[in-house]
């Protein structure tokens, strides 16, 4: 039997699926960090990448030479020696005949852009924008994009409390919500947790996210600003995606996808469609209803030469592994 790989590498994890020809997932593994810029080196990341696809084929009960067509949605794939460095590592390891390789704002779009065009926002503990026009012109966010994702909201909502610790800004219920978080007394023993010199020093403010996003929705001033803020950033860059395609002057997809937007707060969004309102009126907003892995599993389907029609959609939603399992 034929199957297909698709694998979305991120920051926080690293998801692997394997599914048939037809869009039944049959296999699934996990690991760690697969952005060749953050898991410490380039080889620890392909390691992670290893480990997932490992336990997705076990799990699938078939092996890489079963697999026809693989397809890596990568954080980290943001420059052409970046590309390079992945596809050659990936082909050594012959995880399949045909090998596709794109950022992971691409795959995220390929999960949620039924009509596979427009532009995709996927916010987890980063942030990355894609998009796609009607003849198939794609650009992604990658370095130009100034930070985002859940680790902007953290650090956002750190800066807020210390300097209203210091009397610089005003006080606001993220203090309370913070310290509880962190199990601690005071402002300034967050604050060493983040610098301190010794060991165990705290590096993501990215697990604050929620934090964050629940302050603003309970009507917290500063957290709601941060959050509207965040929000009105990301509608900037996804009119810059658009542009750089050419769609800004069509009502576009705007497909949402990523750990951030499965909060029940609708502030962020709000901010975000408003502003990309104000330039391109009558965008349409679809949440995702396939993760970014599966999305690479549709690029893998695609380089088959097959079409993945909405009822391979459908079978792809249908056998995916419970929500989870995507938790962050």
């Amino acid at each position: 039997m034929k199957y297909i790989l698709g694998v979305d590498a991120g920051n926080s994890k690293t998801i692997a699926l394997v599914a048939r020809l037809n869009g039944q997932i049959v296999g699934w593994g996990r690991s760690g960090c697969g952005d060749i810029y953050n898991a410490g080196s380039a080889q620890q990341a392909l390691q992670n990448i290893d480990a997932a696809i490992v336990a997705a084929l076990q799990e699938a009960n078939c092996s890489a030479k079963d697999i026809v067509s693989a397809a890596f949605s990568m954080a980290g794939a943001d420059w052409p020696e970046d590309f390079a460095l992945i596809e050659e590592a990936l082909k050594k390891r012959q995880y399949a005949k045909r090998i596709t390789v794109v950022n992971d704002a691409i795959g995220a779009l390929k999960a949620g852009a039924v009509d596979d065009w427009g532009v995709a926002v996927a916010i987890g503990t980063g942030a990355a924008i894609g998009a796609r026009s009607h003849l198939g012109q794609t650009w992604h966010s990658s370095f130009w994009q100034e930070g985002g994702g859940g680790r902007a909201l953290g650090l956002s909502a750190l800066r807020a409390i210390y300097q209203s610790e210091l009397g610089i800004a005003g006080n606001t219920s993220l203090t309370a919500r913070i310290l509880a978080f962190y199990q601690v007394q005071t402002v300034e023993q967050v604050l060493h947790l983040f610098t301190k010199r010794d060991g165990g020093r705290l590096t993501s403010a990215s697990p604050l996210a929620r934090t964050v996003l629940d302050a603003a929705e309970e009507g917290d001033a500063t957290a709601r600003q941060i959050v509207q803020a965040e929000g009105t950033m990301l509608g900037d860059y996804a009119l810059a995606a658009a542009r750089k395609v050419g769609i800004a002057t069509t009502p576009f997809p705007l497909v949402l996808a990523g750990s951030v937007f499965r909060h029940e707060s609708e502030i962020m969004t709000t901010a975000m469609v408003e502003r990309i309102n104000s330039q391109c009126p009558g965008i349409t907003v679809l949440r995702s209803e396939l993760e970014p892995s599966a999305g690479a599993l549709v690029i893998a389907r695609e380089a088959t030469g097959g079409k993945v029609d909405r009822k391979i959609r459908a079978k792809l939603k249908l056998t995916s592994p419970p929500p989870g399992f995507f938790a962050t």
